[in-house]
């Protein structure tokens, strides 16, 4: 039976570490305070996810199909394995409302695509 490293202690939470390392082929032990991997941290559910994510190359739609999760799960939990391995997830981007404004303004003709794509970038209000 394969024993698997545990990451979390399961009396207070906190990050394991090992002391002692061995060799079954030389029967070396080696004794020291090693750290583990930040995947060590990771559930086996967040472990599951890391491994389909990198088989299908990072293609979140693949990984729902997979899954059988919608999309908004599969991106909450990616957010989720992020956080476990220590790093702050970003914020979705907001659009801007003048964006909306200026592209709705483009698909009911009243502007052309030319002055859109200019005040798109100059950041002009529409008029």
């Amino acid at each position: 039976m394969r024993k698997e490293i545990i990451g979390a202690c399961p009396v207070c939470g906190g990050r394991m570490h090992v002391r002692e390392l061995g060799c079954k082929s030389c029967d070396i032990t080696i004794r020291g305070e090693f750290d583990l991997s930040p995947f060590n941290a990771l559930s086996k559910e967040e472990l599951r996810f890391v491994e389909i994510f990198i088989r299908t190359q990072g293609n979140l739609r693949e990984v729902q199909s997979e899954l059988g999760l919608s999309y908004p799960t599969v991106k909450k939990a990616l957010e989720n394995v992020i956080r476990s391995l220590g790093y702050d997830v970003r914020p979705e981007p907001v659009p801007d409302p003048e964006d909306t404004d200026v592209l709705s303004r483009l698909k009911s003709k009243e502007i052309s695509v030319e002055e859109a794509v200019e005040r798109l970038k100059l950041g002009r209000k529409t008029v």
